[in-house]
């Protein structure tokens, strides 16, 4: 089984995260951000990955640092649940509609952290969190796990609806490049490393 369990702690948040890459897309979240815990929700279950957080943070002032905090964490379960990424398909994409909004996910496990998020997210709460906060989540996670990822809006006009879209296709994506095949021998590179 590939799992990581993750402690982070500073003056401004405390977060901790389990992460089963070979689980069933069961989840237990508390954030105390209402609406990131429905999109890690649907990051598991679209993902198959069983995930727990927990995190505390400085939501008197906003919700970035605990947002953001959640996403390293996140970041380095992945790496470490993935271990030397032997055997594994290292790509993944996903193109999903959610009503409106289209959103396509391109990711590779490549070990070299890129984040472009072409996307326009209008600026609003969700909840107690600040929609600007969805690019630093996946920000967060692509350089700490040293993933290579691309979030591409083709359509959209409903805040919520954009980014339950980006949630769900990064689950997607990870599971399709988390995935065994037994055809890979080492690593998925031409270098023989990653």
């Amino acid at each position: 089984m590939r799992i990581a369990k993750i402690e982070r702690k500073t003056l401004e948040t405390k977060v901790k995260i389990e992460l089963n890459l070979d689980g069933s897309g069961q989840a237990h979240i508390d954030t105390g951000v209402g609406f990131l815990n429905h999109m890690l929700e649907l990051l598991a279950k679209h993902g198959f990955f069983d995930l727990q957080v927990e995190a505390q943070g400085d939501l008197d002032v906003d919700s970035h640092h605990t947002v953001e905090d959640c996403g390293i964490v996140l970041g380095e379960a992945i790496k470490v649940a993935l271990g030397n990424k032997e055997g594994i398909h290292r790509y993944g994409a996903m193109t999903l509609p959610m009503d409106e909004a289209l959103i396509q996910v391109v990711l590779d496990l490549s070990n070299r952290p890129f984040l472009n998020f072409a996307a326009d997210v209008p600026r609003q709460q969700l909840g107690n969190m600040e929609s600007e906060m969805v690019e630093e989540f996946f920000r967060a996670v692509a350089v700490s796990s040293g993933m290579t990822l691309h979030i591409v809006e083709h359509f959209g006009k409903n805040t919520h609806h954009i980014v339950e879209g980006m949630f769900k296709a990064f689950g997607r994506a990870l599971a399709e490049a988390v995935a065994h095949d037994a055809r890979v021998q080492g690593v998925m590179s031409s270098k023989g490393a990653l």
